[in-house]
């Protein structure tokens, strides 16, 4: 079968719809954009947190959008949630910037193992590496069964850029796997992040999860229908990122949040702002 690609916007008015909604139950709105939204990332003593859109994409193969992944960066250490394909050359990009700082790499939480979310995990797994460090992961269970996998599609890499005269780090494809469903999952003097479970569909688990750093409470959903678990974990907090789904269709309602959903959300959780990332257009090729 020949690869399709589609590059396709979101049409203005649905963003205009999804705005007015939401402009009445939340004070501030911002939509996930496929250039990294970043401030200068701090590697000094400071508590200020900055968040960093990598990538808003879905299953959709489009030429605009990278795969999702978002980033949160907090005294010289980026923070990674999900690892959705193209997160690499994101990373790389953001690096490039010269007001941009950081100095290591903090766990990549994963959210659900659908494929637009951690196709990026393998060049990750190579790239976003700290010295003399294993590469870590947090995720749903079954996350430590596809990185046991990932590691053994290199083996032979590994071996050759090891012992084969390049004098690579051998730590480079070790990995520390941490599989979790709710609760406190990590903890250090930046960050606090609690997973919950949200419905997605026919997956057993799903995560979102809650973020706090010195300065704010930031929550992000993941993929997911309705929950009451985003808005009991947001409750007024600084800035909850939500997917969202434009068709009605019985896989969008089983699957996704619409923007009337979101829209009642928002209302109940109250959060001072609302970025929508993963949107999926109203016509696009069906890749799930």
């Amino acid at each position: 079968m020949p690869l399709r690609c589609t590059v396709r916007r979101i049409p203005s008015a649905l963003w205009r719809a999804i705005a007015v909604c939401l402009s009445l139950v939340c004070p501030s709105i911002a939509r996930g954009q496929n250039i990294a939204a970043c401030p200068r990332l701090n590697t000094d003593t400071s508590s200020a947190s900055a968040i960093v859109v990598l990538g808003v994409g879905t299953p959709n193969l489009t030429a605009e959008r990278s795969g999702t992944g978002l980033g949160i960066a907090i005294r010289g250490t980026l923070y990674l949630f999900d690892a959705g394909p193209g997160v690499e050359r994101r990373l790389f990009e953001l690096c490039a910037r010269p007001s941009v700082k950081f100095e290591r790499y903090g766990p990549v939480f994963i959210s659900h193992l659908h494929s637009d979310h951690t196709l990026g995990l393998p060049a990750l797994l190579y790239h976003a590496h700290n010295p003399n460090e294993p590469f870590h992961v947090i995720g749903p269970p079954g996350i430590r069964n596809m990185m046991t996998h990932i590691v053994a599609a290199y083996a032979e890499d590994r071996a050759i850029r090891v012992h084969g005269g390049q004098q690579m780090d051998s730590t480079r494809w070790e990995t520390d796997v941490r599989e979790v469903t709710s609760g406190i999952v990590y903890q250090d003097p930046n960050i606090t992040v609690t997973a919950f479970e949200v419905p997605h569909g026919k997956w057993a688990h799903a995560l979102g999860y809650r973020v706090q750093t010195p300065d704010r409470t930031i929550v992000i959903s993941g993929d997911t229908r309705p929950a009451e678990a985003i808005v009991k974990a947001c409750d007024g907090c600084d800035v909850l990122l939500h997917e969202l789904y434009f068709r009605g269709d019985d896989y969008g309602r089983e699957y996704h949040t619409s923007p009337e959903q979101l829209a009642d959300i928002a209302s109940r959780a109250k959060p001072k702002m609302v970025i929508i990332y993963h949107a999926r257009p109203t016509r696009a090729l069906d890749v799930y």
